[in-house]
């Protein structure tokens, strides 16, 4: 960081401020301090009978890949707002939210994702304008080393997991990994 967010001065530096603990972006002149905080995603595992709705990304990172619809959750939203409002850009699709299903901590790359399950309303999606296509999958079908996002692996692990007993817990797990050069990179 070269200049202050707030007052555009060039005396900013990377140290502890006063009164924190640890180092931060801070202007020396008008006293702001710049706290970067975890990304929130949010999204779905969008259920029609026993298939799962996948969506094969249209942007970067991982093009070309199939991953569950979400995404940052906006302001103004709550995560399971932003899962819905995720699953209708990705998937042209409606969802009934059945649960929150699973929370995932990514440290590495400073994210919280927040996946609910859901349930495919009328069983209508298509490829909204982040996906190449939409499609629904059986257990048997999942393209497994064609998926995304390590997040998008674990749930559909668990899911398929939980659904012989149908029961559902909600599971809190975070995904350790050294920190890479890349923003996403599986």
């Amino acid at each position: 960081m070269k200049f202050c967010s707030e007052c555009g001065s060039s005396n900013v530096s990377y140290s502890i401020p006063t009164g924190d603990n640890r180092d931060r972006h801070h202007c020396s002149d008008c006293g702001n301090i710049d706290y970067r905080n975890p990304k929130i995603i949010c999204g779905c595992l969008p259920i029609y009978g026993d298939k799962i709705l996948l969506c094969k990304r249209a942007i970067e990172p991982r093009y070309g890949y199939w991953t569950l619809p979400a995404g940052y959750m906006e302001k103004g939203e709550t995560t399971l707002q932003g899962a819905q409002r995720e699953t209708r850009e990705e998937a042209e699709a409606e969802v009934e939210i059945d649960d929150l299903y699973v929370i995932y901590n990514l440290p590495h790359i400073s994210q919280v994702y927040f996946f609910y399950r859901g349930n495919v309303v009328d069983g209508k999606y298509g490829a909204g304008e982040e996906s190449l296509e939409v499609e629904l999958f059986s257990q048997d079908d999942i393209p497994w080393d064609s998926l995304a996002f390590p997040t998008v692996s674990r749930s559909l692990e668990l899911y398929f997991g939980d659904r012989s007993s149908g029961q559902y817990p909600l599971r809190v797990e975070d995904i350790i990994r050294e920190p890479r050069n890349a923003f996403f990179e599986p």
